[in-house]
C-alpha cells in the first residue's frame, strides 16, 4: 500500500493511501486529521474541513493541484510539504532551491560503481562521486582490514583496557574512564554534542563528497569502525541520503569535528537529511523512506566517524579540480585576447623558455604556440599587422607563460598534497590490528591541506589579476584601437564598461580572501587542542577565489569575442575561431546594450563544463606530438594528473 510523508508545521506524518485515485486534497486533509489528533488543543485548528492549505512536493518544490489524483503526481514514499493559510513557512522546512544543485535538478541514480580501498581515490574520482556519477562498493581487501581492526577493538573492550576514545572521555576528559555499560551512550553523546556547526548547509554534491571521503578513510582499516556501520554509510551514500552539514564550525584540529558530527548525526537518524526523493526532512523519515536503518554506534565508532580532515580535503579536492580546469582555459582566453589586441607571438619562442625551464612556464608557452603559430594556423588578423612598428607587448600578454605557468605548478603541488590526504588515515587513536594495539597521534591535524589550500588561493588568484588588466586593455580605446568599451554608439551604449568594473571588484575581493587563514590559531578544548589549522576557512575561501577567477575570465572571454566582431571580416587561427564559434552558441554579439549578467553566466557555464578546453585541446595535443619527441610531461605539473613519485592504483569501475 502506498504511503506518503507529509510535513505539517513542526511534524512529519506518515499517511497510508489505500486508493491512489484519491486527490491531493484528500491527502492534505488526512494529514491534518493526524496532526490535530496528536495535539491537546488540536493544534489551534477548530475544523479540519475548513482549513485552507497549499501542498508542495518536497522534491523540486513543485506546487500540487488539490484536484490532481495522487497516482498522477506523486510516487510511493514521496515527501509533501503542507502550508496552512495564515502560517509562516515552518522553521523546520529547508527549501531545496532548484537550480542550485546538479543533484536536485538532474539526478539520475547511477549504474556504475567505484570500488574504494582507502588508497586509490583521486580528486577527480571524488568530484565525480559528488556529482552522483557513481555508487560505492568496498574491495574485499578493504573489508578484511576493517574486520580485523574491529576485532581488536572488541577485544580491548572485553578486557576492560583503558584506551583513549574507546573507554575514556575526549579532549580534556581523556583521563575519565567510562563504564562498559555506557560506552554506546558515550559515542552518541560525542556526536550530538559536537554537532554544533552554523551557517548554510553544504550542497548535496559537497555532502556526497564529504561522505564518500569519510567512507574511503574508514576503508583503510585503521579506525576500528565495524563493517556493519561502514556498509550502512555506503547504503546511505548510494541512496543519496545526505545529512544536514553546516559549512562553518571547524577549526581543522582535531580534524573537522563539527561538520563530521553533523554528517554522522543524520546517519544515526537524528537531525535533518536530504535525498533527491524527499528534499529536506527529518533524518529518520528519509532513511525509512529509502528502506535504510540508522547507524547504532559501537564503542569508538562515534570518534571514528568524526575525527579527520575530510571537510577540508573534500572541499579542497573540488577547489583544485576547478583551479586546474580554469588554469588551462585561461591560456586559451589570453591567446584570443592577444589576437584581438594584435600582439606578437615572439615572446612564446621555445628557446626563451628553455632558458628558464619551469614546467608550468614551458607548458603555457607551448599552448600559446599551438594556438597562434602561423605555420600551423594562418591568421588573417596576425597577417594584417605583420609589419607594424611595435617591438613588444605589455606584460599582461608577453608574460603569460611566466605568470600562468607558476599557477599551473602551484596547482600541481597542491593537488599532490590533496591526493595524499584523500588516502590518508586521519583518525585518533589509530588501530593497528597487526600489532595488536592502538596508538594515539596527531594525523587529524589539518595543517597540510590548510597550508596547501591557502597557497592555492594565492596562486590561482593571479589568473584573475592579470585577466582584469587584459580586460582593461580590450575596453580602453587608447590601448586596443577598438571602440570604447567594445560597443558602437558609445554614450548611448555603455557596452563592457561595468562588466570590467565587476571584474575589478572580484579581483579586489580576492586580495582579501587570499590572506592565509592557516597563519591563525586559537587554542580550544581547555588548551588540550592548543594549536589548530583553521583549514575549513582555507578550503571555503579557496573555492570562492576559484569561482571569482572563473567569473573574471568569463568576462575576458566575452570581451575578446566582442573584439573579434570589430576586426571582421578578418579571421583568427582555426582553434581560436572554434572557441569563438562555441561562445556564439550561447551568447550573441553585442550590437547595443542589453542585460549582461545572463551572458556572463552562460560563458561561466562553458568554463565550468570545460567546453572551451575541449574545443582547443585537440589542436594543442597535435602540436605537442609534432614538436616534442616525448610529448608526456615529466614533472608533476597541473597538466600531469598524477605525480610520478607516488603512482596510484586506479579504483575499479563496475
Amino acid at each position: 500500500m502506498p504511503r506518503f510523508t507529509v510535513h505539517v508545521r513542526d511534524e512529519w506524518l506518515t499517511v497510508p493511501c489505500r486508493d491512489p485515485s484519491c486527490t491531493i486534497q484528500w491527502l492534505g486533509l488526512e494529514a491534518l486529521k493526524r496532526y490535530t489528533k496528536n495535539k491537546p488543543d488540536n493544534g489551534g485548528i477548530k475544523s479540519v474541513k475548513e482549513v485552507r492549505f497549499v501542498a508542495r512536493r518536497c522534491q523540486g518544490q513543485g506546487l500540487l493541484d488539490a484536484d490532481d489524483t495522487i497516482e498522477d503526481v506523486l510516487e510511493d514514499n514521496d515527501f509533501v510539504e503542507l502550508a496552512i493559510e495564515g502560517d509562516t513557512m515552518s522553521p523546520d522546512f529547508i527549501p531545496s532551491q532548484p537550480g542550485a544543485s546538479h543533484l536536485i535538478t538532474s539526478y539520475r541514480e547511477p549504474e556504475s560503481y567505484l570500488f574504494l580501498d582507502g588508497s586509490s581515490l583521486t580528486t577527480t574520482d571524488l568530484v565525480n562521486l559528488g556529482k552522483g556519477l557513481y555508487k560505492i562498493k568496498l574491495t574485499q581487501e578493504a573489508e578484511s582490514k576493517v574486520m580485523q581492526s574491529r576485532e581488536l577493538l572488541d577485544t580491548i573492550v572485553k578486557e576492560n583496557r583503558v584506551v583513549y576514545g574507546i573507554t575514556t572521555g575526549f579532549g580534556k576528559f581523556a583521563r575519565t574512564v567510562i563504564p562498559v555499560s555506557k560506552l554506546k551512550e558515550l559515542q552518541e553523546n560525542l556526536v550530538r554534542s559536537h554537532s554544533a556547526g552554523v551557517g548554510s548547509p553544504l550542497s548535496p554534491e559537497r555532502t556526497r563528497m564529504l561522505l564518500a571521503l569519510r567512507i574511503n578513510v574508514l576503508a583503510k582499516g585503521y579506525s576500528g569502525v565495524s563493517l556493519d556501520t561502514l556498509h550502512k554509510m555506503i547504503e546511505a551514500f548510494n541512496a543519496s541520503c545526505l545529512s544536514y552539514v553546516p559549512e562553518k564550525g571547524t577549526v581543522g584540529a582535531s580534524g573537522d569535528l563539527a561538520p563530521l558530527s553533523h554528517l554522522a548525526l543524520g546517519l544515526m537518524g537524528e537531525g535533518k537529511m536530504w535525498s533527491p526523493k524527499s528534499g529536506w526532512a527529518d533524518a529518520k523519515y528519509v532513511l525509512e523512506a529509502h528502506g535504510l536503518k540508522p547507524i547504532s554506534l559501537k564503542p569508538k565508532e562515534g570518534l571514528a566517524l568524526i575525527n579527520g580532515t575530510q571537510m577540508i580535503t573534500s572541499l579542497g579536492a573540488e577547489a583544485v579540480e576547478r583551479a586546474q580546469a580554469i588554469a588551462r582555459q585561461a591560456d586559451i582566453i589570453a591567446a584570443l585576447t592577444l589576437e584581438v589586441l594584435k600582439g606578437t607571438t615572439k615572446a612564446f619562442d621555445s628557446d626563451i623558455h628553455e632558458l628558464r625551464p619551469h614546467p608550468g612556464q614551458t607548458e603555457v608557452a607551448l599552448r600559446f604556440r599551438s594556438l597562434l603559430d602561423s605555420d600551423h594556423h594562418p591568421s588573417e588578423i596576425a597577417e594584417s599587422h605583420r609589419f607594424c612598428d611595435r617591438v613588444q607587448d605589455a606584460y599582461t600578454m608577453r608574460c603569460c607563460p611566466q605568470v600562468h605557468g607558476v599557477v599551473n605548478d602551484t596547482i600541481a603541488f597542491v593537488k599532490n598534497i590533496i591526493n595524499t590526504e584523500i588516502n590518508s588515515a586521519t583518525d585518533n587513536p589509530m588501530v593497528f590490528s597487526e600489532r595488536g594495539e592502538t596508538v594515539s597521534g596527531g594525523n587529524f591535524h589539518g595543517e597540510y591541506p590548510a597550508k596547501a589550500l591557502d597557497f592555492l588561493a594565492i596562486g590561482v588568484h593571479e589568473l584573475a589579476s592579470i585577466s582584469e588588466r587584459r580586460i582593461e586593455r580590450l575596453c580602453n580605446p587608447s590601448l586596443s584601437e577598438l571602440p570604447a568599451f567594445l560597443v558602437n554608439e558609445g554614450g548611448l551604449n555603455s557596452g563592457f564598461m561595468i562588466a570590467h568594473c565587476t571584474a575589478a571588484a572580484l579581483v579586489s575581493e580576492n586580495k582579501v580572501l587570499c590572506h592565509p587563514s592557516s597563519v591563525d590559531s586559537l587554542s580550544t578544548s581547555a588548551a588540550t587542542e592548543d594549536h589548530v589549522s583553521m583549514g575549513g576557512w582555507a578550503a571555503r575561501k579557496a573555492l570562492r577565489v576559484v569561482e571569482h577567477v572563473e567569473q573574471v575570465l568569463s568576462i575576458e572571454l566575452l570581451a575578446a569575442c566582442q573584439g573579434i566582431e570589430f576586426l571582421r571580416p578578418l579571421r583568427t587561427t582555426t582553434p581560436l575561431e572554434k572557441v569563438y564559434d562555441l561562445v556564439r552558441t550561447v551568447v550573441k554579439p553585442w550590437i547595443k546594450d542589453r542585460f549582461m549578467s545572463p551572458d556572463i553566466e552562460a560563458v561561466h557555464r562553458l568554463l565550468l563544463d570545460q567546453k572551451v578546453w575541449n574545443v582547443a585541446q585537440p589542436y594543442i595535443e597535435k602540436y605537442r606530438v609534432e614538436h616534442i619527441p616525448e610529448s608526456r610531461p615529466t614533472s608533476p605539473t597541473a597538466f600531469s594528473l598524477e605525480s610520478p613519485t607516488s603512482p596510484r592504483k586506479r579504483v575499479r569501475l563496475e
